[in-house]
């Protein structure tokens, strides 16, 4: 149509324009008009252009001589106000349809807008039926509820807003770790290596028929979704001072709890000539504090609706943790704290033994509930690559967690064992030498000292949103026994 309307001449194209049928008409409106998103013309200060927005119906309000329409696009979570004709109105413009809208932006009367669109043509692009669609008009649905539809709760202000909210928190940190010189590395997802030691893999074979009889393993090794990226990280750390990834890592844990999902999403740094856990801590910390003041600038509404109908009271406990700095104590003294206190916990706090969920909360809670780094582990609960502290009578590791109000660990790390008498013990003495071969020559040839962490994302979006179940900070959640899509 546009090539066609070139080689129109202007006084054909006014006469085209001025021709009294309706159906041209609107077409000369749409070809004159501007696409644009509901965010743009809420935010838009010159009126009386002429624009087109498509989007779905959020409300619909028909009175005698005009309708009013609520329309939302996904690209803010106000919706703008549409005042159509009456005569516009037919009876497939429900609640929910899909609706492509040609009009002017106006100055509107109201306080809460700015502008609404004073429509010229309504078009109903898909139709959707309230009765049989599963969430109500201004019906304030709860989590729980939405849970049950994975296809459909994006359509839902709560879950619109997470998901902008986690697309702008993905931004702020991959904007941290570029302005801090890092280099992003894209990291394999399927892996033979096991990085955690703790067995919970998914194993990846093709279906069908083998093609290689003599081989059962169709990369000819036994091959996992990886539960982190952290290996391939430190094979980086030895060209590049500064490397993170970004993406999913799955762990076959068979629970459908609050707490677990089968694929998350990672975020995982690694640090090359680094001898100290405060190095870690500090980039930690300031990634924590910059991605959440970015959220918290760039998406006020969309926060503001989990602080006040979510988790109400939430935002002055994201205050706390921004204004104050994080706090450090040993896994020692951790244990001493929970032992000495009077608290009756089901898991009982012994030096040696992992920390449970309900000690990280209580630790928390005891550190004023801002968030508090653990450091230096007991050897034996740390993986092979954790730098040996070679400290007595008590071995510990170089390692650390940090622990947040209402989740619990948030972010794990350590230095990395990069002496390699040291490390070939280790590994031999768990029998995977001749697994980590390709590991053990990382330290053969210009080795350094290094040391990396993990953030779990969607217990980030919890912390910040004051999220009680991990399903509702991911779009599709993966769990055991539960993959409808």
């Amino acid at each position: 149509m546009s090539l066609t309307l070139q080689r129109i001449p202007a006084f054909s194209l006014s006469l085209f324009c001025r021709c009294s049928s309706k159906f041209q008409h609107r077409l000369c409106n749409r070809m004159m008009s501007k696409k644009m998103r509901v965010s743009d013309a809420l935010a838009c200060k010159e009126t009386g252009s002429n624009v087109t927005i498509q989007g779905w119906v959020r409300s619909v309000r028909p009175q005698k001589d005009n309708l009013f329409l609520h329309l939302n696009d996904g690209s803010s979570l106000q919706p703008v106000q549409v005042v159509a004709s009456s005569q516009l109105n037919t009876r497939d413009l429900t609640f929910g349809c899909a609706v492509d809208i040609t009009g002017t932006l106006e100055k509107s009367p109201s306080k809460r807008q700015n502008v609404e669109l004073q429509a010229q043509s309504i078009k109903v692009v898909g139709e959707c039926n309230p009765l049989d669609f599963p969430f109500k008009i201004k019906e304030r649905h709860p989590l729980e509820y939405i849970r049950q539809f994975p296809h459909l709760r994006c359509r839902t202000n709560a879950f619109s807003s997470m998901l902008r909210i986690r697309s702008e928190a993905t931004a702020a940190i991959q904007s941290f770790f570029r302005d801090h010189g890092y280099v992003q590395i894209h990291t394999p997802v399927i892996t033979s290596n096991d990085c955690e030691g703790a067995g919970e893999l998914f194993q990846v074979e093709p279906t069908g028929d083998k093609k290689d009889s003599d081989d059962p393993h169709f990369f000819s090794v036994p091959a996992y979704l990886t539960v982190s990226g952290q290996l391939h990280l430190e094979v980086m750390a030895g060209a590049f001072s500064a490397v993170y990834t970004f993406g999913p890592t799955f762990r076959a844990e068979n629970s459908q709890s609050r707490r677990h999902l089968a694929e998350f999403y990672m975020v995982e740094a690694e640090i090359a000539f680094t001898e100290s856990l405060d190095d870690l801590m500090k980039v930690m910390e300031d990634l924590f504090k910059a991605a959440t003041e970015h959220v918290l600038s760039n998406c006020t509404e969309d926060v503001e609706l989990f602080h006040k109908y979510v988790a109400p009271g939430h935002r002055e406990q994201v205050d706390l943790m921004l204004n104050r700095k994080f706090n450090v104590i040993s896994y020692t003294e951790a244990i001493d704290i929970l032992k000495s206190s009077s608290q009756n916990f089901t898991f009982s706090p012994e030096w040696g033994c992992d920390l449970q969920t309900e000690h990280e909360k209580f630790l928390v809670k005891h550190c004023g509930n801002t968030p508090v780094f653990i450091v230096n582990y007991p050897y034996e609960l740390k993986p092979f690559y954790a730098r040996d502290n070679q400290d007595q009578p008590r071995h510990t590791a170089a390692a650390v967690d940090l622990l947040v109000p209402g989740v619990g660990e948030l972010c794990g790390g350590s230095l990395r064992e990069e002496r390699l008498q040291l490390l070939t013990q280790r590994l031999s003495q768990a029998g995977l030498e001749d697994t980590y071969t390709w590991y053990l020559q990382l330290r053969e040839f210009g080795s350094v000292p290094h040391g990396g962490f993990g953030m779990g994302f969607e217990r980030y979006l919890q912390c910040i949103l004051g999220l009680n179940n991990i399903k509702d900070a991911i779009p599709f959640a993966r769990f055991s026994h539960s993959c409808q899509l």
